[in-house]
């Protein structure tokens, strides 16, 4: 009876595969693509599946060439308001398009609408010749901003996205690059959320080629894009309360499946994470300044980027304010005199500056003769009430 009772503890043992034997835990998020990511604004990755596998991006290429015509906008080296000349070799782009004749004139904002909105490859090329000159140096800029980045994984061929032999990147290289460009440029949004809109003075329609727009509440953007070889692909932007998160899909089977995989990547994000704006557990105590106009100095959290945290582990944050004991005048507003050290499981998780609310001027000469004076004249007194 023994020996049977052993046996079976054997076969159940042998059944059950211990935890170390274990392969890879199933992933959250059910996505049919063969590549995505989910990142947020920062750049963390929340969720991947063959992130770095090196694929075509099709029209979401122009994730990078929106980003150089919002830098050189913002740097102001160029303006909005800037005419663009189609060439003759941006005329000729096929896909997605406007249609530009050559020697046609649109604003440098019109442009980024069309590329935003319709995913127009004239308009595309015609931005970054008007840029760099041709497309050929521009794509040379967008590789290297792609360095820059730490873009991997990527090698651009032309500034649109057409089939390109060597035109490649990653949904995890895709995810970096559009952080920066709504994290440095939140204003392309006043495009990438455009549904419909008009051109050429009402002639021309622009239909935005993003449908999450209608269907996905938060959603920010950002560039949708298809070619037979790269299949169906997204960089699907939204926000809510405050969390920005990056949804990355690529090689897509059908559009629905890729949005599908979009939305379910969000949705999943949105349930475990929230974005939080940290605060002091008590309130923060003015600090003593020595040598100072005033004997203290108020003092507040500086600004701070909202922390990614998992909603299940928003409870165990723990906090220390360190503060000097004093300081020495003269202080400026805004001038950093300690931080708000968060830590999770001992662990330390970042740390938020601790800054003056207002500026303490140092006392002059006559200021210390006059306090010593009155110290002399207080205790003088004293000593003579007491007599």
């Amino acid at each position: 009876m023994k020996r049977m009772l052993a046996a079976v503890l054997v076969v159940m043992m042998l059944a059950v595969p211990c935890a170390a034997e274990e392969g890879p835990a199933a992933p959250a998020v059910a996505v049919q693509a063969p590549s995505a990511v989910l990142m947020t604004l920062d750049g963390a990755v929340l969720l991947e599946k063959d992130a770095h596998a090196v694929r075509e991006p099709a029209s979401v290429t122009k994730v990078m060439t929106m980003l150089l015509v919002c830098e050189a906008v913002d740097q102001g080296r160029i303006s909005l308001e800037d005419p663009v000349t189609a060439s003759a070799h941006a005329a000729s782009m096929g896909g997605s398009q406007i249609w530009l004749e050559e020697g046609e004139v649109l604003t440098v904002a019109e442009m980024l609408k069309c590329v935003a909105v319709v995913s127009a490859n004239d308009c595309a090329v015609a931005l970054g010749e008007h840029l760099a000159g041709s497309e050929e140096a521009f794509v040379q800029m967008m590789n290297a901003r792609a360095q820059e980045l730490e873009m991997e994984d990527t090698r651009f061929v032309n500034a649109c996205g057409l089939t390109a032999e060597g035109h490649v990147t990653s949904a995890h290289d895709i995810g970096l690059m559009s952080a920066q460009l709504l994290r440095e440029h939140r204003w392309i949004t006043d495009y990438t959320l455009i549904w419909q809109d008009y051109i050429r003075e009402g002639t021309s329609v622009l239909n935005n080629t993003n449908k999450m727009l209608k269907s996905y509440q938060g959603i920010t953007g950002l560039k949708t894009g298809f070619t037979t070889t790269a299949g169906y692909c997204i960089s699907a932007t939204a926000e809510r309360e405050g969390l920005h998160l990056i949804a990355v899909v690529m090689g897509g089977a059908t559009k629905e499946s890729r949005n599908g995989d979009a939305a379910a990547l969000l949705n999943w994000g949105f349930a475990n994470y929230a974005a939080v704006t940290l605060t002091a557990d008590r309130p923060l105590l003015p600090v003593p300044v020595e040598m100072g106009r005033q004997q203290w100095v108020e003092v507040e959290l500086g600004q701070q980027t909202p922390l990614v945290l998992e909603r299940a582990s928003l409870g165990t944050l723990e906090k220390t304010v360190e503060l000097p004991e004093r300081v020495h005048a003269p202080v400026e507003q805004g001038q950093e005199l300690g931080c708000l050290v968060v830590r999770q499981g001992g662990a330390e998780v970042c740390r938020v500056p601790i800054v003056a609310c207002g500026s303490v001027e140092r006392l002059g000469l006559w200021d210390v003769f006059q306090r010593v004076l009155m110290c002399v004249c207080g205790r003088a007194g004293e000593d003579a009430g007491g007599n």
